[in-house]
């Protein structure tokens, strides 16, 4: 998440300011509506991309789960934060919206669908003793030539993000685009600790691959 917005985010801030921020909203606060909005729109619209892939139904998707923020605003208890408590909204909309329109969604039923066995790396990239053969090139140089293939990769990220299986897809979203930490990601997605970490690890370790592959065309 971008830093200057991560300072902005009204549902960020913690339980005490949480509480604040609701009773501002059922006070029909239109600022603080706004703001709220403006703060999460984009990230909740990414991560209803995990789910389904049309954008203007994701945009569909969105729109309802702000509509049952404002319907269940009242019942929020400050149990998670305000933003973990919208997440969680909008993948049980988004999941509904899925299944109806006939794409795979339910964490559940995806159980066999991602191997706990497969390697998230290749074996041949490491020798007998454990150490890289065919170690992972640095993306640290800051030089104008990494710079610009950076810009150039931009969307090339994005594509391979989107072809990651639905439960990696959804992890790293949240964890490496959204910025949230490993307990919110565990209560949005209703999974495990190391549930989440082995997802985290295959997504980034594929779409690094796939990006290494890319670079070296």
């Amino acid at each position: 998440m971008d830093e200057a917005l991560a300072h902005r985010d009204p549902a960020g801030t913690g339980p005490v300011e949480d509480i604040g921020l609701v009773k501002r909203l059922l006070a029909g606060e239109e600022q603080a509506y706004l703001d709220l909005v403006r703060s999460l729109h984009g990230g909740l619209l990414r991560f209803a991309m995990s789910f389904v892939s049309d954008r203007s139904v994701a945009e569909e998707v969105v729109q309802e789960t702000w509509l049952g923020v404002l319907n269940g605003l009242a019942a929020f208890e400050g149990r998670s934060s305000l933003k973990t408590w919208i997440y969680r909204i909008l993948m049980n909309r988004a999941r509904t919206r899925a299944v109806r329109e006939a794409r795979v969604i339910s964490f559940a039923s995806l159980a066999g669908s991602e191997s706990e066995n497969e390697p998230a790396v290749e074996p041949e990239r490491f020798a007998a003793s454990g150490r890289w053969t065919d170690p992972p090139h640095s993306w640290s140089l800051d030089t104008p030539e990494t710079i610009l293939l950076r810009a150039e990769t931009h969307d090339f990220l994005k594509k391979a993000i989107e072809e990651l299986l639905p439960k990696q897809r959804a992890v790293i979203v949240l964890r490496d685009i959204e910025g949230m930490n490993p307990e919110d990601v565990c209560n949005i997605l209703e999974i495990s600790e190391t549930n989440q970490r082995v997802l985290l690890h295959r997504a980034r370790s594929r779409v690094r691959k796939l990006l290494e592959q890319h670079l070296s065309v």
